[in-house]
C-alpha cells in the first residue's frame, strides 16, 4: 500500500513538473494557471508552493523556480542515498558478525 502511494506521489510530482517545463513556465513572465487533476497532485502542488518551488506572481498564475526545484531534488536524493548506505552498512555488519547465518 505504501509503495503504491509513493508511486502515485512521484507520478503527481512528475506531472506537475512536466506541466510547467512543457509550457516553459520557468520565469515569472511565463506564469500560467494550474489546476491539480487529483488529490495527489493537489498535495504535491501545495507542498511545492510551501517550499518555494512553485511561485505565484499574480493570482491564479504560477511558475516553477528551476533552481529551487533542483535544490529540493538534490535534497531528496541525498536522503535516499543516506538511508540506502545505512541499510547496506547494517547488512555488511550483520554478515561479518555472522548474524545472518543459518542455524545448524
Amino acid at each position: 500500500m505504501a509503495t503504491a502511494a509513493a508511486a502515485l506521489t512521484a507520478r503527481a510530482r512528475r506531472q506537475i513538473q512536466h506541466h510547467f517545463f512543457a509550457a516553459d513556465a520557468v520565469r515569472p513572465d511565463r506564469a500560467l494557471p494550474f489546476e491539480p487533476a487529483n488529490n495527489f497532485e493537489r498535495r504535491q502542488f501545495e507542498m511545492m508552493r510551501r517550499l518555494g518551488i512553485i511561485l505565484e506572481p499574480t493570482p491564479g498564475k504560477y511558475w516553477l523556480d528551476v533552481v529551487a526545484y533542483d535544490v529540493e531534488l538534490r535534497r531528496r536524493h541525498r536522503i535516499v542515498r543516506t538511508v540506502l548506505l545505512v541499510i547496506i552498512a547494517i547488512l555488511v555488519i550483520g554478515i561479518l558478525t555472522g548474524f545472518f547465518t543459518m542455524p545448524k
